[in-house]
């Protein structure tokens, strides 16, 4: 258990707070930034400028209960089938709206359960994207997958189509955890998917496990790590379940008084976090590990580890184009995400109109924070005062953002030495709240709507 000192910090500043993988954040977005706004945005892209690709593909076979993703249960392939036409609609919409073509580095799908689409299907949109964009011969193509729905001859088929990196949904391994979640995924079925996955070629493989859980204990989640490490994936992610039901209301079929509370949430992170550095995983950011060899690794020691939607990356291109329902792009002027309902996506669309329905426009300030928040998350330290001039803004432009950050400093959980800003060992499960000073839009009253659309900050 976490001593009290550790206790007391954690019930003082495990707050809910935003996971700064964008900002400003997107309970920020609102309807001004609409279809018409994107697509005067998207008409100023110089031909060739650097981009990726993001691709939402929101449905299931089942639901997770834990779940927290934009996706729905559907049975039977034609309403896969239709969204997979949307989505080429789409694709084609956006590119004939560019004066030029965008040269793509970085392709994700993400859901959901992307490899719920037919086989043609997934052909047929990476074809599409390959007539309007130019997909560069080194460009990462990463797909998340959930092993129990998939077989030897997709992941062939995902090989073929040029994928090179894939992300496994693990969350846990004990089957108890497994049955509390309606996630029944037998250690056995993950290792055949690895194997089958290699036999393809696919060696960039990625997990992705969780803590907090209902029934999670410190010594099941260790009992993860090592059956995880014992594939060997690249990369794992960790990270705590954020519970959210008055947003996701299936989370209350979960054995509520059966969730960890704080300090056992922090004790099954740092025990998971000590395991995966023993088993020779290095640490990036907050909540990812690496093989040492690994391009994260490397990014994040020569100070240019990113982050975005989808975590921790290498990927720092500046325009990133959302597909899909839900999806969120960024531009350099701003964010825009689309319709999260599939009616409205659909209607949009059958017009021939973009499914824009919200965003924000960056404002030089929203820039600056940015940097330093990114900064933050991914190096655990900032200097306020180089990125102020690289913007060209004086540094007491944080006098107020510093103010906020005292009573931090004075906890031991970052440190403030002229204008350069660490987070402290003790302090890292807690750098959220070290960025959240920094957040010029974050209501600070508790009682604000968007407050609750974020989760704990352990």
């Amino acid at each position: 258990m976490p001593d009290a000192t550790t206790r007391a910090l954690l019930a003082k500043y495990d707050q809910r707070l935003p996971r700064y993988t964008s900002y400003p954040t997107a309970p920020h977005f609102t309807p001004a930034i609409d279809a018409d706004v994107y697509r005067s945005w998207l008409t100023g892209l110089p031909d060739r400028s650097p981009a990726s690709v993001y691709l939402h593909v929101p449905f299931c076979a089942a639901l997770c209960w834990y779940c927290g993703c934009n996706t729905s249960v559907v049975n039977g392939v034609e309403p896969i089938a239709d969204y997979a036409a949307l989505l080429r609609r789409e694709i084609a919409l956006v590119a004939k709206t560019m004066a030029g073509r965008l040269s793509v580095g970085n392709i994700h799908w993400g859901g959901g359960t992307p490899t719920m689409l037919q086989d043609r299907d997934f052909a047929a949109i990476m074809a599409r994207l390959r007539a309007d964009f130019d997909i560069l011969p080194d460009a990462e193509i990463s797909v998340e997958l959930d092993p129990r729905g998939l077989t030897r001859m997709r992941t062939r088929q995902l090989a073929r189509e040029g994928v090179n990196r894939v992300s496994l949904g693990v969350q846990d391994f004990d089957p108890a955890v497994q049955a509390a979640i309606n996630r029944i995924q037998p250690f056995e079925q993950t290792t055949a998917v690895v194997s089958w996955l290699r036999g393809a070629g696919l060696d960039r493989i990625n997990f992705d496990l969780m803590y907090g859980l209902p029934l999670q204990t410190i010594e099941g989640v260790v009992g993860t790590v090592d059956r995880a490490v014992s594939l060997r994936p690249q990369r794992i992610a960790l990270f705590g379940y954020a519970h959210v039901p008055w947003m996701k209301r299936h989370q209350k079929l979960l054995p509520l008084d059966a969730l960890p509370d704080a300090a056992e949430r922090f004790d099954q992170s740092e025990a998971a976090a000590r395991r995966l550095a023993g088993h020779g995983y290095v640490p990036i950011g907050l909540d990812h590990f690496a093989l040492p060899d690994d391009p994260l690794v490397r990014q994040q020691r020569n100070g240019r580890l990113a982050r975005n939607f989808q975590g921790y990356t290498t990927d720092d291109s500046p325009v990133l184009l959302g597909f899909g329902a839900s999806s969120i792009g960024r531009l350099p002027q701003g964010y825009i995400q689309n319709a999260p309902d599939l009616p409205t996506y659909r209607r949009t669309l059958s017009d021939d109109r973009l499914p824009t329905a919200r965003g924000i426009a960056f404002k030089d300030d929203d820039r600056l924070r940015a940097q330093v928040i990114e900064r933050l998350m991914c190096d655990f330290a900032v200097d306020l005062a180089e990125l102020a001039a690289a913007h060209g803004w004086a540094p007491e432009l944080f006098r107020d953002d510093l103010a906020r950050l005292q009573p931090l400093v004075e906890d031991g959980i970052a440190t403030h030495k002229g204008w350069v800003i660490a987070v402290t060992e003790r302090g890292r499960p807690l750098v959220r709240a070290v960025a959240a000073a920094f957040d010029t839009y974050l209501d600070r009253s508790g009682a604000a709507a968007d407050v609750l659309r974020h989760s704990r900050a352990v």
